[in-house]
């Protein structure tokens, strides 16, 4: 341990740690006992093998946004697949433009969600008749007004998928950026709400998760798909101090809030980023353009 001399009016100086320090050190002592929570975006590759690890259970849920072109790929990763609403009508529409050398009939027969859920006031008449048909289920929540349909769902994937092997659970979030800002602002507080679940959305163009402060974090970058632009932005509350390594502008116990500083257009340097924050952050990273 390090001791410092500091002054205090009118007591003069003395052998001890200033409050900057003590409080390093409790932030030292806490992030000694902290779990390691790992992070891979091995959904953009396309086989996944059993020696990628972190090994996750995947569920797809694809909001009424344009689909990212990889959205295939998401699909076939994932157990399980929820149309948010408006979202089926996506699902409909763009699938067959995402897969343009098949019969769209035989896209829309095979790319069928397992559940629309919503308050139901976007998915139109003749897609819900089209699916239901197939047998995917539809819950209807239209007399509740107070949550997203994106929060619908990830309510559902928690409480009602008992089947589910929810030990190491990652749920995929298609269409969640781009479009109304009041949108992306509500699914973002989804990461929030649901901050013992990990969730991530995503867009053609990038992917944004929850870093919590209850953990130290191994991000595993997936160079050839994703990068090299990222940041890291404070969310709930400023962050008093935050540590990484990894990146081309690392943060060394850097203190984080709007109106001051943010790691904004930072870029990884290597194939994994550490994290470590006083306070809960929001990871983005761009995604490659292949």
């Amino acid at each position: 341990m390090l001791w410092c001399i500091w002054s205090q009016p009118y007591l003069g100086f003395s052998l001890s740690l200033c409050p900057f320090c003590q409080k390093r050190e409790r932030l030292l002592h806490i992030w000694g006992k902290m779990d390691l929570m790992a992070h891979s975006s091995t959904f953009l590759l396309p086989t996944i093998s059993g020696d990628h690890r972190p090994s996750f259970t995947y569920v797809l849920v694809v909001l009424n946004q344009r689909l990212p072109r990889f959205t295939p790929l998401l699909w076939k990763h994932s157990q399980l697949r929820l149309c948010a609403d408006g979202g089926a009508n996506r699902v409909y529409d763009e699938m067959p433009l995402l897969v343009p050398h098949e019969d769209a009939l035989d896209v829309r027969h095979r790319y069928k969600p397992d559940l629309i859920k919503g308050d139901m006031d976007s998915v139109r008449t003749e897609v819900l008749d089209f699916y239901t048909s197939l047998g995917t289920m539809v819950v209807d929540e239209s007399h509740d007004q107070d949550t997203t349909d994106l929060h619908k769902c990830i309510s559902h994937i928690r409480d009602f998928t008992p089947d589910l092997d929810k030990s190491n659970l990652c749920v995929l979030v298609a269409g969640a950026l781009g479009g109304r800002f009041d949108h992306e602002a509500g699914n973002i507080n989804v990461l929030c709400r649901f901050s013992t679940m990990r969730i991530i959305l995503i867009s053609d163009d990038c992917l944004i998760y929850l870093l919590p402060r209850t953990h130290y974090h191994e991000i595993h970058i997936q160079s050839s798909l994703e990068g090299p632009h990222c940041g890291l932005i404070p969310i709930g509350m400023p962050s008093g101090n935050t540590t990484t390594t990894g990146l081309q502008w690392d943060l060394n116990e850097m203190e984080m809030r709007f109106g001051g500083l943010i790691s904004t257009s930072n870029i990884v340097r290597g194939g994994k980023v550490t994290v470590r924050s006083s306070s809960d952050l929001l990871w983005t990273i761009s995604i490659k353009k292949t």
